[in-house]
């Protein structure tokens, strides 16, 4: 639109276009004005899709989960993180550092550590970041 009518290519000027032949502005207004009113619906149909959505997400990812389960007196080896990681080591360091003691764990998947001296860790490890150490 521009200048309050629409821009019509060269083209359709000289040869007419179904566009131009069926276009109402009556039925367009209306047509506007309906699609407006059908506007709350289909936000909430499109976050209602949203939400089963992630539930079909969590419900497959909680399935296929495996927990890990560490003992009080476990020793379990810490996953060398990119912020602990020796820069002048390279591609070749160390990826595991340990191996550490588990002391307890304050809730599901968390867990305090302590070193070989029994200096306990600062704080607390996901699981997610730990493995078993077999001697």
């Amino acid at each position: 639109m521009a200048f309050g009518t629409e821009a019509v290519i060269p083209v359709e000027v000289g040869v007419s276009s179904l566009k131009r032949t069926c276009y109402d502005e009556h039925s367009n207004d209306e047509g506007l004005k309906l699609a407006l009113d059908y506007l709350l619906e289909v936000r909430n149909n499109a976050a209602q899709r949203m939400t089963l959505y992630r539930e079909r997400m969590m419900r497959y990812y909680n399935q296929r989960v495996k927990l890990k389960c560490f003992n009080p007196g476990d020793m379990v080896l810490q996953k060398v993180s990119q912020a602990t990681k020796d820069p002048n080591e390279g591609k070749l360091g160390l990826n595991w550092e340990g191996p550490y003691k588990v002391v307890h764990y304050s809730r599901r998947g968390s867990y305090y550590l302590e070193d070989a001296n029994g200096k306990p860790l600062p704080c607390p490890w996901n699981a997610e970041h730990l493995k078993k150490y077999y001697k």
